[in-house]
């Protein structure tokens, strides 16, 4: 059972308004039938020391990513876990979480290649809604089990592997969102790096940067569409376009924002990201002054 939109005025200029909710319209909403609330941090664990009345928790790790296989989980894992936390599917579904939705917009990618028709970012996330001093809860509920069915994953519209990425070095609209001094291969060092292992630092080459963190004001909530146009103007919103990480987690967020805030048809995540990239024999690599977007 859908739940209406969020009507929130400054939503509206944004090219699907209905993808994202205010505080104000959740806080007053929570509880209602056809609602599930999820909370998805980078640290799983600030959901045990007070989270959304009603939320439940789904980590990113443990959860989505298949156990043995560097792979997000299959048709059937996905639907077991939507089972246990009491999941329908057409449950209108809210996602939140901290580093300014950072992982909760790759958990709503994930519901997304799922086909779960109606998943929304809470605007701001957890910092947000803290600042606000809005009510908080350490009960974790307990719903009973859903039906929900199993069906295949599409990765096709959503994610770019490496030899796709290699082969389209020069012809596809390739988008670094890691900050610049990773770009710039200074995070680190070769034998050292500074987050999750990977062998070189740089970039892939004619890859821009766009650091992901540009998307949101301090507040974590999202710059209007007008801010997000110019930081994005030189992208074409009907061209093929390519967007990778380290590890495939902050993509999720800037694909959030072309695809449903700026409306960009035809954006896709490279997952392996800089991981997979910078560990590969033989992988072109760049380093220094990055081109201008």
């Amino acid at each position: 059972m859908a739940v209406p939109f969020d009507p929130y005025p400054p939503f509206q200029e944004y090219a699907h308004p209905e993808r994202l909710v205010s505080a104000s319209w959740l806080s007053a909403r929570l509880g209602t039938p056809g609602l599930r609330v999820i909370e998805s941090d980078e640290d799983s664990l600030l959901y045990d020391i007070g989270h959304l009345p009603g939320a439940l928790r789904i980590d990113w790790n443990k959860d989505l990513n298949d156990p043995v296989t560097r792979d997000i989980i299959d048709g059937e894992a996905f639907a077991r876990l939507m089972r246990e936390k009491g999941i329908s599917r057409d449950d209108t579904v809210v996602i939140y979480g901290d580093q300014s939705n950072w992982w909760a917009a790759f958990t709503l990618w994930v519901f997304d290649m799922f086909g779960h028709e109606d998943v929304r970012l809470l605007d701001g996330g957890r910092d947000a809604w803290m600042a606000e001093e809005r009510d908080t809860s350490f009960v974790v509920p307990e719903f009973p089990p859903s039906d929900y069915p199993a069906v295949e994953r599409n990765d096709g519209g959503y994610r770019v592997f490496v030899d796709e990425v290699l082969s389209g070095i020069g012809r596809t609209a390739l988008v670094d969102v890691r900050s610049t001094e990773e770009y710039f291969g200074q995070v680190g060092s070769d034998n050292d790096p500074a987050v999750f292992p990977a062998l070189r630092q740089g970039h892939i080459p004619g890859a821009v940067n766009l650091p992901w963190q540009d998307n949101v004001h301090p507040n974590a909530r999202f710059r209007s569409r007008a801010e997000l146009e110019k930081l994005y103007g030189a992208l074409n919103p009907g061209a093929e376009t390519t967007i990778y990480c380290h590890a495939g987690d902050r993509t999720a967020h800037t694909w959030f924002v072309l695809k449903y805030l700026l409306g960009f048809d035809r954006v896709r995540n490279y997952d392996g990201s800089w991981v997979e990239w910078g560990n590969m024999v033989r992988m072109p690599i760049m380093r220094g002054e990055a081109p201008h977007a």
